[in-house]
């Protein structure tokens, strides 16, 4: 019997789709120059641990983490760790996609859009560096750089895989059940929050053991070079975040172009105007800033299921849904977030989820390949619109808690081996010698 043909690759998919995952993999790098603008240039060694996750993510995504993450899910919980070699099929000439072919969810059974398997890899590792690069930001330097880097491990071999697996894997369960999450509300923003909230809760967990009533505040100290050169980055990385994952070239792609930089923009002037009702002064570039990744970060998740009209509405309620939070997270005094993992990526992130069941509209969606999607309850969508939000919903929870409840023992075990996650405060500058 002849072995089958392998489908041959769209060179125009694969170009795209690398260079969707090069901007991807530049944001990365990104995070860390945002931590330098908001924080001061103090905290450099926020460019160590942006590298050491670019790093990190390559190499464990390649051993292990791709498979777990994309590989056929073993009863829709997790990708088949034995699917393909490690590092990719190992020293394999024939391994399906790698010289010839495509990666099996990119054929015609599944998402048919012809893309290898290196394009593939790196295009979801440069997602997966990204988001641990977002927990990394509450982090700043009260855990060891050292216990980072175990989690980080862990992280890419599992914890960030159970949720891609769940939705963007197509024998995923959520994924079976219908939920969808276009580029990463959920399993990026939302789950990058749980972790860091994990991390949280054991940072302080130890600084109440050092006798702290409160956790140290960190202070913003904005260095507007810097963080004008991330925000732009980031901006322009996004190009890549939100239309690369079309994984495919067409209108569509375009059209996701649109509607993350309109909801970007508009984002960023809603915020303007909130912040300036306020406080009766022009708001600073901190929240220039955040007014931009606001925007982007609810439009995420529903990027490529709705119009540039509707990008224009998410993007306006993003300006007052981030300032109503930060003054909520504001006022807990057991962590520092200066840098707004909870009110943007948090809120931003789920917010956008929520909305698929309200804004999406059909023809949108089956062109960005997501043919059974119902509009959305402000276009007709009805009982099916709201079957649609019970499924989000219920999506959200079950990932949110996984992650927590995951993340949280695996940082207790590193704390146990590593006699405590935390620096000593006082060498850190964070409290007085």
């Amino acid at each position: 019997m002849a072995a089958p043909v392998p489908i041959p690759e769209n060179l125009f998919n694969n170009l795209w789709v690398l260079l969707s995952g090069a901007l991807v993999f530049l944001m990365t790098i990104s995070v860390g120059l945002l931590e330098i603008g908001e924080l001061g240039k103090d905290y450099r060694q926020g460019l160590m641990k942006a590298i050491l996750i670019c790093c990190l993510g390559f190499f464990m995504m390649a051993f292990i983490g791709f498979n777990t993450a994309f590989a056929p899910c073993i009863h829709g919980i997790i990708g088949n760790p034995l699917y393909s070699a490690p590092f990719l099929g190992g020293f394999s000439t024939d391994f399906p996609g790698i010289l010839q072919g495509v990666w099996w969810s990119m054929g015609p059974n599944f998402f048919d859009t012809e893309v290898t398997l290196p394009t593939y890899y790196f295009f979801e590792t440069a997602f997966a560096t990204v988001t641990l690069a977002l927990v990394g930001v509450i982090v700043l330097r009260k855990m060891k750089l050292s216990a980072f880097a175990v989690f980080s491990i862990v992280y890419f071999a599992v914890i960030w895989n159970l949720p891609a697996a769940w939705i963007w894997n197509p024998t995923g369960w959520l994924y079976g059940l219908g939920m969808r999450d276009f580029a990463g509300g959920l399993v990026v923003h939302g789950a990058a929050a749980a972790a860091g909230l994990a991390i949280l809760v054991r940072i302080w967990t130890e600084e109440k053991a050092k006798g702290l009533t409160e956790s140290p505040q960190v202070p913003l100290n904005v260095s507007p070079g810097w963080l004008t050169l991330a925000i732009l980055l980031l901006w322009l990385g996004w190009f890549g975040f939100n239309p690369g994952s079309t994984l495919t070239w067409n209108h569509e792609a375009n059209v996701v172009v649109l509607t993350t930089f309109i909801a970007a923009a508009t984002s960023f002037l809603s915020m303007m105007f909130f912040k300036w009702r306020e406080t009766k002064q022009t708001p600073g570039l901190i929240y220039a800033a955040n007014g931009i990744l606001m925007g982007l970060i609810v439009i995420t998740p529903i990027a490529g299921f709705v119009s540039p009209a509707s990008a224009v509405v998410l993007g306006a309620v993003g300006g007052p849904l981030y300032l109503a939070l930060e003054k909520v997270f504001n006022r807990m005094k057991w962590f520092t977030d200066p840098m707004g993992l909870f009110p943007g990526h948090l809120t931003g992130g789920l917010f956008g989820v929520v909305m698929i069941a309200f804004f999406t509209q059909a023809p949108y969606a089956v062109a960005s390949g997501n043919a059974n999607l119902p509009d959305g309850l402000f276009f007709g969508g009805g009982y099916q619109a709201l079957q649609q939000l019970g499924i989000e919903v219920f999506g959200i929870i079950a990932v949110m808690v996984t992650i927590f409840v995951l993340s949280y023992i695996v940082i207790w075990a590193i704390a146990k081996g590593m006699n405590g996650i935390t620096t000593d405060y006082k060498k850190e500058g964070l409290i007085p010698q």
